[in-house]
Parts: structure tokens; C-alpha cells; sequence
């Protein structure tokens, strides 16, 4: 009936065929005329953001701004240190305790879990967006295009940002290096702002990325402008014959009297009930069903439906206005993911501090990793506004004040905190550990260099086996200040530690018997990250192997002095391990992986390669 309606409906422009047929004549007459636009072919000019990568941040191998110019390795396959890696891999890092739970309500179209910005060098109409991908691809799920020019000296007021290609996480059967290339929609604006979102859970090893073209056209390809007019529901006046229904909301009872039946059968359910039927929808949907009646407008902004509120898939609209417009219906907010929003003007101090007054003091979670918003006033107000917080994650905010992380020690319920690539100094960390005693997760993985820094890492150990006694997991990636001594007193006092990252840790030297004490003391192990440490041994193995039976995760990739019979008694007195990564380990080559792994088939066995 509806489809009926529309072919009779007029536009305001004209009829449906009218449309089609000016759009003809205005093709036909373009082509004989207007000259072909050139395309432009473009890299990369700058990195502008990313959410995380796997190198340090004050070298180049394996980071992100490996991706600005040409490209270092396409057509190449394999593991290279030119490339742009993130940080994580596979399910078994969301599999980890130190993993937050997840968020109700995410939309099933959500997948992105990292991301990288690039500048371009001139706005374009784009044609085509392509990843020069190396190493295990696969990964990329969306591409974004903005409205900005972030070389523009009068950045405009209103940013937009348009999905150039989405599609789910897909497994590609090979590791080998691909051109992607996907079909991207046309644009209404010129850009030279990309963003390229990824998620690498499907993926066996780290995906590798070389470099990003844009292609596209200056001037505005002509069909592009020209917009067919739409025929929409909104445009159907209510005199239209076929949608008159004065009495719609009534029906005729057999005896000819008229019952009005209000909300249909929706008023005899149980409120309980529509709760739970309303807590399924997704909070776009929710805000929409508000507007069809007061029935479930009550329902939809019951605070019960915001108990837990993930606003990180909606980053790109996200505002103070939206914030001000969820405010009344958060006051029982236990758990809130701001990840990724705000940036680039969208939240200020004013809204933040706002929502955060009237919603943060039944907080028991809050996400902001990537919120580059944030500033000192920003943390002080969660500090004052929200005594309860257990949960506090500023991975990657990496343009906060070194001395604004002092706030977070009056945050004394502590028990996860991620401080993952910031620029927190030594003061700011002790001062938290001396408060926040009740800390089960904390990450301080490759902290930014700035003169304010943590200096010594040993002192931080000591600390944290003074104070932190329940600590679970702790994330200390390219800590390079750490020696034995300092590892030493917190496997002495943090005994029930049962992740442990020690990646890229060069000072930690073997010959010491460091690992060995630890394997001794940590007896519950289940992840162990010792990554580029070349100096472990078997010794270490077969250490961990008599005290960890528990060990799920081991990283002992690049070592030189590990053999294959050390790895057979691990693999055999681990029987709940599921990942060992063994790439560039000089005594286990590509046949002594196929024997292991042949032997112990649910152990998830890493050796890469270069070509």
C-alpha cells in the first residue's frame, strides 16, 4: 500500500519521471561538453591519530607513523619493522582478566576496535581509498572520510564524518601482502582527512600495514551533483486520500459502538516485561521509539535502561548537546564508555563537567581512551564527582599534562587503571599507588617520553609491592628503566599476579636468574610477555614449566638461546596453554613449529617470517 502511495505522491520537484528523464538530458549534454576531471593519486602526508600500535613512541619500527609517505615494503609479504602494526591480535587479549566486560546494547554493525587518522596533502572528491596491506590482512572494517582540512587555518564549526566502506571482519586464508581496494560511496565534500578503523580479532598474527593512497577528483563529479528528489513517508500530506484515517486509533465492537483501545495490548503487559523488551534495542532505536507514544516514551527514558551507557560507536555525532539531552535519564549510571569521542571540538570542559555532576556518582566504570578533550580540570571534576569509580581507562591520551594524573589518587576504589601511551610523571604514579591500594589491573605500557617522566621504574615495582598486594595484572611494555631488582620486589610482593607484560623490558638481563625467581614466586601465572628479550634461556622455560601449571600466554619472541626440547617440557606440563609465540627465536625453525604444533594441536604456536 505504501509503495502504492508513493508512486502516486508528486515531489516537490517535480514527478518521478520527470526526475529521470531531466536527469538524462542533463547526462547526455555533460558528456558531449564538460572535459574529464584528472584524478589525483596521493599518499599519506601526516599521522595525525591512532588508538595504539605495537612499537615505542620515540623510534619508528613497527608504529603507526610508518604509514605517512610511500610505501617502505609493498609488494613484499611478511613480518617487517617499516610497517604499521597495532597493538593487539586474536580473541585471547579480550579472554584476559585484566579485559573489561563488555557493554550492552553495542550495535551489531559496531566491529572497530583500533584506529589510525591521515592527513592528505589536497581535499578531493574520493574515487578510491587504498591499504597497502603486509602481513596477515584482513583486518580493516570501516573507512571515514572528514569534512576538515586539518591544514586549514579556519577549521569549519561543524565537522562531519561520512562512511566511505564498512563491512564486517573478515579471515583471509593467507598471510600474504594485498592492494584493498574496496568500493567506496561518493561524497558531498571534498577531503583530505581519512580514517582507517580495524579489528583484528579473526586474525592469527598482527596485520601489517605499508601505506594508504587516496584517489579522487578536485572538482565535483558531475552526477554526484545532481540529487534525485525523494520521495519520503514525511512528505506524504495528511490529505492524501489513501492515509486518511481520523479514526484510527478507534474500532467498531460487533453491537456498532466504538472502543478506543489506546496502547493495543501493550497496556496489559507487565512493566517489567516492556523493560525487558526495550532494554534489546540499541540507543539510536531507543531515542526514536521515545517519540511514538507516552507508553513507551516512560520506558525508554527509565534510568534503568541506562545502567550501562557505550557511546564510543557514535563518536563521529557525539556532542555536548548530546549529552545534555541523555542527562536526565542517566542518574543510575553504573558504567559509561566515552572511548574516542569528543575529539576536534565536539566536547568541552562545560559539557563534560555537566554530565558528569548530574550522572558520575553511581559510576563504578568510565571509558576514555582516545579523548583527546580531556584536560586537568577534566580529571579533577571525575575525581570530585565520582568517590565510587573502580574502573579508569586513558589509554592513549596522550595530550594530557603529566601532573593532571595527581587527581586520580583521591579515586581511593580503584581497582582497573589503564595509563596506556600517556605522559604521567613518577610524582603522579607514586602518589596513586600510595592511595589506591585496592588496584587489581593496572597498565603503564609505553609511556610517552616528556620531561616529565617516569625515571625509575624500580621505584614504582617497590612501590607497587608495598601497597598493591592484590594486584592481578600489570602491563609494563617498553618500560625500559625496569631491572632485576626492582622485578624482584614485586614478584616477592605481588604474588597473586597472574599477567605480567614485560615486552621490550631491555634491561631485564637473564644471566641474573630474574625470570627464574619469578617463575618461583608467581606460581600463578597465566600470560607472561617477555618479547625481545634476548637473553632468555631454557633455564627460564623449564622453570616456568615446574611452577606455572596454570600459564596460558607466553611471548618469548626474538630470543636467541631457547631450544625446542625446553618448549616440549612446557608444552607438556602447561596443558591450559593456548598461545606461544616463538618468531625470530634462532633455535626454533619453521619444521620444529610443524612438529610442536602437530603434537599439541590446541596450542595456538606464533612463528613469523619475512620474505
Amino acid at each position: 500500500m505504501f509503495y502504492y502511495i508513493c508512486l502516486r505522491r508528486r515531489s516537490r520537484s517535480g514527478t518521478r519521471g520527470e526526475a529521470l528523464t531531466s536527469r538524462r538530458a542533463m547526462e547526455s549534454g555533460q558528456r558531449a561538453t564538460l572535459p574529464i576531471s584528472v584524478e589525483v593519486e596521493q599518499y599519506a602526508k601526516e599521522v595525525l591519530d591512532f588508538s595504539s600500535h605495537y612499537g615505542s613512541e620515540n623510534s619508528m619500527s613497527y608504529t603507526m607513523w610508518n604509514l605517512a609517505g610511500m610505501p617502505n615494503v609493498y609488494p613484499s609479504s611478511g613480518d617487517f619493522t617499516q610497517t604499521a602494526v597495532f597493538r593487539a591480535y586474536g580473541v585471547w587479549w579480550e579472554q584476559c582478566a585484566s579485559a573489561p566486560l563488555p557493554f550492552r546494547r553495542t550495535p551489531k554493525a559496531f566491529h572497530s576496535q583500533d584506529y589510525i587518522e591521515l592527513a592528505f596533502e589536497e581535499p578531493v572528491y574520493p574515487t578510491a581509498v587504498e591499504v597497502l596491506e603486509t602481513y596477515h590482512p584482513g583486518a580493516i572494517v570501516q573507512i571515514m572520510a572528514c569534512s576538515l582540512n586539518p591544514f586549514s587555518q579556519n577549521p569549519p564549526t561543524d565537522v562531519r564524518w561520512e562512511v566511505l566502506w564498512a563491512e564486517e571482519p573478515t579471515k583471509v586464508l593467507t598471510p600474504q601482502a594485498r592492494q584493498f581496494s574496496p568500493s567506496i560511496k561518493q561524497l558531498s565534500f571534498p577531503t583530505n582527512l581519512i580514517r582507517v578503523e580495524v579489528n583484528s580479532s579473526l586474525l592469527k598474527y598482527y596485520t601489517e600495514l605499508d601505506a594508504v593512497v587516496l584517489r579522487g577528483q578536485k572538482e565535483r563529479p558531475i552526477l554526484s551533483r545532481y540529487r534525485m528528489p525523494r520521495i519520503d513517508i514525511c512528505d506524504l500530506r495528511d490529505s492524501d486520500e489513501e492515509l486518511s484515517d481520523p479514526g484510527a486509533s478507534f474500532r467498531q465492537a460487533g453491537d456498532g459502538k466504538h472502543i478506543n483501545l489506546g496502547n493495543g495490548y501493550f497496556d496489559k503487559l507487565p512493566y517489567e516485561l516492556i523493560q525487558l523488551i526495550v532494554s534489546h534495542l540499541t540507543l539510536p532505536d531507543l531515542c526514536r521509539l521515545t517519540q511514538t507514544c507516552k507508553l513507551l516514551s516512560q520506558h525508554c527514558c527509565d534510568p534503568l535502561q541506562y545502567i550501562q551507557l557505550s557511546l564510543q560507536p557514535y563518536w563521529a555525532r557525539l556532542s555536548d548537546t548530546s549529552l545534555s539531552h541523555l542527562q536526565g535519564r542517566c542518574t543510575l549510571l553504573q558504567r559509561l564508555n566515552l572511548s574516542w569521542t569528543g575529539n576536534r571540538g565536539a566536547l568541552t570542559l562545560t559539557g563534560f563537567s555537566s554530565f558528569m555532576k548530574a550522572c558520575g556518582g553511581s559510576l563504578v566504570g568510565l571509558e576514555l581512551s582516545c579523548c583527546h578533550f580531556l584536560s586537568e580540570p577534566c580529571l579533577e571534576v571525575i575525581s570530585q564527582t565520582c568517590p565510587g569509580l573502580q574502573e579508569l581507562n586513558l589509554s592513549s591520551c596522550d595530550r594530557l599534562h603529566p601532573q593532571a594524573f595527581t587527581h586520580i589518587s583521591k579515586l581511593t576504589r580503584l581497582r582497573r587503571l589503564v595509563l596506556y601511551r600517556t605522559r604521567i610523571e613518577q610524582t603522579a604514579m607514586l602518589r596513586i599507588l600510595t592511595f589506591c591500594i585496592e588496584l587489581r589491573h593496572l597498565n603503564l605500557g609505553s609511556f610517552i617520553l616528556c620531561w616529565l617522566t617516569i625515571e625509575d621504574y624500580d621505584v614504582v615495582a617497590s612501590m607497587l609491592a608495598v601497597r598493591c598486594r592484590s594486584l592481578r595484572s600489570l602491563d609494563l611494555w617498553r618500560c625500559r628503566s625496569l631491572s632485576e631488582r626492582g622485578l624482584a620486589e614485586l614478584a616477592a610482593g605481588c604474588r597473586l599476579l597472574e599477567e605480567l607484560d614485560l615486552g621490550w623490558c631491555s634491561t631485564l638481563q637473564s644471566s641474573s636468574g630474574c625470570f627464574q625467581h619469578l617463575a618461583r614466586n608467581l606460581q600463578c601465572l597465566r600470560k607472561l610477555f617477555l618479547t625481545a628479550n634476548r637473553t632468555v634461556c631454557d633455564s627460564d622455560i623449564e622453570e616456568l614449566a615446574a611452577n606455572c601449571p596454570a600459564l596460558q600466554h607466553l611471548d618469548i619472541l626474538g630470543t636467541r638461546m631457547v631450544s625446542s626440547s625446553s618448549l616440549r617440557k612446557l608444552l607438556q606440563a602447561c596443558p591450559k596453554l593456548l598461545l606461544l609465540d616463538v618468531s625470530f627465536c634462532a633455535q626454533v625453525d619453521a619444521r620444529i613449529v610443524q612438529e610442536l604444533c602437530g603434537l599439541f594441536p590446541n596450542v595456538a604456536i606464533k612463528k613469523s617470517f619475512t620474505q
